[in-house]
């Protein structure tokens, strides 16, 4: 019988070098200035729900966005920095996510 065993492939790169014109046209500046200011962003599968985006400081949720059908991955990061902007200067916290308490 013939070894699964297979060769290693060496170790990846220690960094990553975007592809030219790759970011081209979007600008994430308030995502930029919140990680730079010790806040975070996640990207993902939030059971049930199959992709979210969630913005948060130290102190506050700022926004929690759910993808939209047909909605690209870019346009959803501009939705969270817009959101972002929204929390910051208007205090409108955005949350697709939670529902509201019903009045029953």
């Amino acid at each position: 019988m013939e070894s699964r065993q297979r060769g290693r492939r060496g170790t990846a790169p220690g960094r990553v070098v975007s592809q030219l014109g790759a970011s081209d046209g979007l600008v994430l500046a308030n995502i930029a200035a919140l990680i730079d200011n010790g806040g975070q962003i996640t990207l993902g599968a939030l059971h049930p729900i199959a992709c979210v985006a969630i913005a948060n400081d130290d102190h506050n949720s700022l926004a929690m966005l759910q993808r939209r059908p047909r909605e690209t991955l870019q346009q959803l990061l501009q939705r969270l920095d817009t959101a972002i902007d929204l929390a910051w200067n208007a205090d409108q916290f955005t949350d697709e996510i939670n529902r509201p308490p019903s009045d029953d």
